[in-house]
């Protein structure tokens, strides 16, 4: 019989950043570890991953780190995580280890300790063991993993569709996860991003026909954005042109290795043939693949519109096809450059989000797994607070005891003893780490806080030189502004912040000592009170003195 805790440092109660721990009579198995992309207001922050302080703390219980597929908001927070704890073991399956393994040699990690696993093959640890099973996805290898304990089965989905037209790499066995569902499932951790939409995401998440309209009724080119982790729905976009005379033209080195590697590796069908080189990009048969990345949406996009790009313009014959449905998250920047591309007398073409579906797990998704899985407990996980509920009401609706179904915030710890639910209060502590460049330290609030106050309201540095030996001013105080007012129009007011300064700077300084700190406090004190008053704004300011 085992003590079993389940919990999460990330995915809970907002999208991307997944990362859950189950720990087995204290040995820890870690599934995913994602981040998610920074808001426009996050300044300078690229993205943001959990803090895995918990992870290096016990890192000599841990087992490993399972990640279920090749998306950046289940596997993006592993670099870091390598780069600190090289020692960490991953396991995933053959596209995701490739997708690593591109990403440790770009960043140049030297790591030894990334396993290739395959579907069904069973990994041992002492008395507990792992099963990758797969499911599907838009991306292919998609696994959720089953953690055989003493007191029944731990599954974690991950992100998955019921789709019977997906095949090979793609495809869920639909007989494997019934015979799971067999042998004793303790708890169930399923998606929940979808978990308010009816009916089953098939056929919604299809866009075939769609493609073909376009393809068949726009005359010049067409231009294209692709998210490059969709791989399935890169492939509908193939399939459709191959029925046609058009020629794909594939835009930037990273898009154009990651097809011919699709390609080459099986994962999408298409003639190789087909794919012109940048000498076709003025045929009007061409259809132009260009990547949009959650990191930065639409830059290449917006590069083209504005007349960036060296190789491509857009034309007024040239209709424009956001592949993917726009979401909360780049809608407002979307609608900007549709309607730039309008003014270009180009047509754009977007996906409605309602009626496009990504490949995530709809309400009659999520039942037909609980069906088959048949969990005695069932914890809705990656997804917003509210889709977790909506994900624990079709659990109560499918009768399973309201006592039975657990909703959890990040770091609240979940304990099975004897495979039994025991009611606990602890917590383990999590937070966010904000990254910004190569670095892997956290920027921290106060840094973040700082970039606000600088972008909202701009600098001011006051600067004075005294005589080290008599203390008197020698030069200034001048004034430098920064995104706070334009000097040479308002030399009355830089001449108040001056006085100010001086009479503050001469207050704290007698012929044998300068009060650096007072002066730096005074100055910060007093021009705040005054900035505000003249202008209701509020600058970060800045006091040099010198001594000379």
């Amino acid at each position: 019989m085992s003590k079993i805790k389940i919990f999460s440092l990330g995915g809970l109660n907002e999208n991307g950043k997944n990362m859950y721990v189950v720990d087995v009579d204290n040995d820890i198995f870690i599934f995913d570890a994602g981040l998610k992309y920074a808001n426009e207001k996050m300044l300078g922050i690229d993205y943001i991953i959990p803090d895995f302080s918990y992870i290096k703390d016990n890192i000599k219980r841990v087992k490993g780190l399972f990640i279920t597929h090749g998306h950046q908001e289940n596997y993006g927070a592993a670099i870091d995580i390598v780069r600190e704890l090289p020692e960490i073991n991953i396991y995933t399956c053959k596209f995701t280890c490739d997708i690593l393994k591109r990403e440790f040699l770009n960043n140049g990690i030297d790591y030894k300790n990334l396993h290739e696993i395959k579907q069904y093959k069973k990994i041992n640890f002492g008395k507990n063991s792992v099963f990758p099973i797969g499911l599907t996805h838009s991306i292919p290898d998609n696994v959720g993993f089953v953690l055989n304990t003493e007191d029944g089965s731990i599954v974690y989905t991950g992100n998955f569709v019921f789709d019977s037209s997906m095949t090979g790499s793609y495809k869920t066995d639909i007989g494997k996860l019934a015979y799971i569902g067999k042998q004793k499932v303790l708890c169930l951790l399923s998606e929940s991003l979808y978990a308010d939409r009816i009916g089953y995401t098939v056929p919604k998440n299809r866009i075939g026909s769609k493609v073909r309209d376009i393809l068949l009724h726009s005359e010049g080119r067409i231009i294209v954005t692709v998210f490059s982790a969709h791989i399935s729905r890169i492939q509908e976009l193939l399939t459709e042109i191959e029925s046609t005379q058009r020629r794909v033209v594939i835009m930037g080195k990273q898009l154009q290795q990651l097809i011919n590697y699709t390609i080459d590796n099986g994962y999408i069908n298409f003639n190789k043939d087909r794919i012109g080189t940048l000498a076709n990009l003025a045929d009007k048969d061409a259809v132009i693949l260009i990547s949009n990345e959650n990191e930065k949406p639409f830059l290449n996009l917006e590069r083209i519109i504005n007349g960036y790009d060296k190789y491509i313009n857009i034309m007024k014959t040239d209709t424009v096809f956001y592949l993917d449905p726009i979401g909360t998250y780049n809608e407002r920047i979307a609608v900007k450059l549709s309607d730039e591309i309008a003014k270009l007398g180009a047509r754009c073409i977007s996906l409605s989000s309602k009626e496009h579906l990504l490949n995530h797990a709809s309400i009659e998704d999520l039942m037909l797994m609980l069906n088959l899985i048949n969990p005695k407990y069932y914890f809705p996980v990656i997804g917003e607070y509210r889709h977790q509920v909506a994900n624990a009401d079709i659990a109560y609706s499918l009768n399973m005891p309201k006592e039975n179904i657990i909703l959890k915030q990040n770091g609240e710890v979940v304990l099975f003893n004897n495979g039994n639910l025991v009611n606990n209060n602890e917590k383990v502590k999590v937070d966010e780490l904000l990254i910004d460049g190569n670095s892997t330290k956290d920027i921290g609030e106060l840094v973040l806080k700082d970039r606000e106050l600088l972008s909202e309201n701009g600098i001011v540095i006051i600067c004075a030189t005294l005589d080290k030996k008599t203390k008197t001013i020698l030069s200034g105080p001048e004034i430098l502004t920064r995104g706070f007012i334009y000097v040479k129009e308002n030399e009355e007011f830089i001449n108040q912040i001056k006085d100010i300064s001086k009479q503050i700077i001469i207050k704290n300084t007698t012929k044998n000592y300068v009060e650096f700190n007072n002066i730096k406090t005074e100055i910060r004190d007093s021009l705040g009170k005054f900035f505000y008053q003249e202008t209701e704004c509020k600058p970060m300011i800045i006091t040099v003195i010198n001594e000379i």
